[in-house]
């Protein structure tokens, strides 16, 4: 019987890792905890690399733009 191991083995495609660094600043720049916007990533394997989701990367830009829009009309008011 074979004791070894056979976990699938994944690493983050660069815009994995891109999309960490925004989560971090967007928590700073916020004041939100980093984890529940690390919850909200959803990812996609693709020969052993994660990737962003069409879905969640959708759902970010729209985030970021409401959050811009905000900050636009706090700023103007």
């Amino acid at each position: 019987m074979n004791n070894e191991s056979h976990e699938m083995e994944l690493r983050f495609s660069d815009e994995v890792i891109g999309q960490l660094a925004k989560l971090v600043q967007m928590a700073i720049l916020s004041g939100t905890d980093i984890v529940d916007h690390l919850r909200q990533m959803r990812l996609n394997a693709d020969n052993e690399v994660l990737h962003l989701s069409s879905t969640y990367t959708t759902y970010f830009e729209k985030t970021i733009q409401s959050m811009l829009q905000e900050l636009k009309e706090n700023v103007t008011d």
